[in-house]
């Protein structure tokens, strides 16, 4: 079992516990939080939500990357997991119960974009978050690009989806990205302390007041996630993807400039109709569907 399920009260809580792999993110794992946030909604004892990550090191740092390599093969097969991403998400934003994210270590990528679902959020203090994609050949849209403009304001966001340096837990409180930072042996009580406000709530007003509060959230991720999902799958199994997996496989940094030579230094034209020029790997042209067999002349 990756995911835990704990009701304590009227506080119930959702731990990924995938701690040897940082709390990556997998489709049973993703099924797992979509399936405890739907328990959760439908419990009426139930007056809060935490989400953690098990252990010290990481709340969670994404996507699964060695889950993700299988695309490179059968690249639509990430339409499907993406499904499996947006559900869970989508189980979180939709819970009725305030939502508070207990960041208790390292929180990258998609574990950002659950952080950013939940309601609050609470981090130790030597927590940092950073998003990685444009580094590695993902673009950050299950979550951070709608909602990140909206929690810590356009230019910040662009820094930090364009920039990919790991902001520090003191910065995101600056931010706004969480509501308390605290010493790490001070983590619980600060989640205890907010638990027990959300509880002494009304429960329906308290729906309803959440509800209203997502309406910018709501439309932001209602107008893009359905062409986020189609962009990132025909890219799955792109060059830059392929050079992202595998540098973070072989743990170096990929390399940008090859990939830059390689999308602008192509000559290859159609023999056919001569328009152009076209990725080194076509095999026919896109325009008339000749086969691709001469380079055109210098």
């Amino acid at each position: 079992m990756t995911v835990h399920y704990r009701v304590d009260g009227r506080r119930a809580t959702v731990t990924i516990d995938r701690p040897g792999v940082l709390n990556a993110l997998d489709r049973p794992t993703l099924d797992a939080i979509r399936e405890r946030f739907a328990e959760a909604s439908a419990d009426p004892a139930v007056g809060v939500v935490v989400l953690t990550g098990e252990g010290e090191s990481a709340f969670s740092t994404g996507a699964d990357l060695r889950e993700q390599e299988s695309f490179l093969a059968r690249r639509n097969g990430y339409w499907e997991w993406m499904g499996h991403f947006i559900d869970a998400i989508d189980a979180i934003r939709d819970c009725p119960h305030p939502t508070i994210a207990r960041l208790n270590g390292m929180v990258v990528g998609g574990g950002n974009e659950l952080n950013l679902a939940c309601d609050l959020a609470v981090a130790a203090d030597d927590v940092v978050i950073r998003h990685v994609g444009p580094s590695r050949g993902s673009v950050p849209a299950g979550g951070a690009t709608q909602w990140l403009p909206i929690t810590i304001g356009d230019r910040r966001a662009r820094e930090m989806l364009f920039l990919n340096r790991e902001v520090t837990a003191r910065q995101a409180l600056e931010w706004g990205l969480v509501n308390r930072v605290v010493p790490r042996g001070e983590l619980d009580a600060a989640v205890d302390d907010l638990c027990a406000e959300l509880v002494a709530k009304l429960p329906e007003t308290i729906r309803a007041t959440k509800a209203q509060a997502h309406f910018w959230k709501d439309l932001s991720w209602s107008l893009t996630i359905r062409n986020a999902r189609e962009w990132l799958t025909i890219h799955a199994d792109s060059p830059e993807v392929r050079e992202g997996l595998a540098s973070f496989a072989a743990k170096r940094l990929p390399d940008y400039e090859a990939l830059r030579r390689d999308a602008s230094g192509s000559s290859l034209a159609c023999p056919s109709c001569g328009r152009g020029p076209f990725a080194p790997d076509f095999s026919f042209c896109g325009y008339c569907g000749a086969a691709m067999l001469e380079e055109a002349p210098p």
